[in-house]
């Protein structure tokens, strides 16, 4: 069965309450739960993880690497500043979809500028919680025609 790793970044544990206006009022879990029964009606597993320290997202990506089909990745505030996880992005080999729940190119000049996203085959973001059930069947899908063109 297909494998998608979900990686939530630093301070995505406080939705709900960390700047609703920006962010939205839909806690974390919950935005886990729709994941969850998005990736039941499209028949892969995934597995979740949040992490708020640099170096446990790379390790998460690296595990990925081994065990994962493809990443969907909110790197959050790290978007605009980890060369390292853009490395490890790019080290390992299967794709990721970079995903935001607000629009980084309608905020703040320096949070328009994604370090991470050339490491990744796409961005979705902009949309709140819908950014995350786009970007897990955007992997879904780009690991299934990845597949077919194999066979």
């Amino acid at each position: 069965m297909m494998q998608i790793a979900v990686i939530h970044g630093p301070n995505l544990n406080l939705l709900g309450v960390r700047e609703p206006d920006v962010y939205g009022t839909v806690t974390l879990a919950r935005i886990n739960e729709r994941i969850e029964e998005l990736a039941e009606e499209l028949s892969v597993e995934v597995s979740i993880c949040q992490l708020n320290s640099e170096g446990a997202i790379i390790d998460a990506i690296h595990q990925a690497g081994c065990e994962a089909d493809a990443i969907v990745i909110n790197p959050a505030g790290y978007t605009h500043t980890s060369v390292a996880i853009h490395d490890a992005l790019k080290a390992v080999p299967i794709p990721a979809v970079e995903v935001h729940l607000s629009n980084i190119l309608a905020r703040e000049e320096w949070r328009q500028r994604s370090v991470t996203a050339p490491a990744c085959v796409g961005v979705i973001g902009g949309l709140g919680s819908q950014s995350y059930l786009l970007a897990l069947r955007a992997a879904v899908g780009l690991t299934a025609e990845s597949a077919e063109a194999e066979s």
